[in-house]
């Protein structure tokens, strides 16, 4: 259902919501595992142009690094897909279609954490 305040249904602002918030949690848990998918030799600041400075041995993802990474993409496609393909974009006019996708991603995004607001 929506009104004046909120053009959303309920189900598409869950679904935008889930989907913001997966990828958060895909972008922390990328932020957590080895530079480099397979095992490869780090090398000194002096050697490549490295804006992180000394960049160490990186072990690789192990299999179950893999896997939770692909599964966190196959999550993230699917909520995108059905954030598009909702029935509620037929009934919104092509010319303000993008606009309004636009409105949907700022209200359905989820509040920000107190301690990361304070980190920024």
């Amino acid at each position: 259902m929506t009104d004046e305040k909120n053009p959303f249904p309920h189900d598409l602002l869950q679904l935008q919501e889930r989907l913001h918030r997966a990828h958060a949690e895909h972008r922390a848990y990328l932020a957590a595992l080895p530079w480099s998918v397979e095992p490869m030799k780090g090398w000194e600041r002096g050697e490549r142009f490295s804006h992180r400075g000394d960049v160490p041995d990186s072990p690789g993802w192990s299999d179950e690094q893999k896997e939770t990474v692909d599964r966190m993409w196959a999550e993230i496609r699917q909520l995108s897909i059905d954030v598009v393909d909702h029935p509620h974009w037929k009934s919104v006019p092509t010319d303000i279609l993008v606009k309004a996708r636009m409105q949907l991603k700022r209200q359905a995004r989820p509040a920000e954490a107190p301690e990361a607001a304070e980190a920024a």
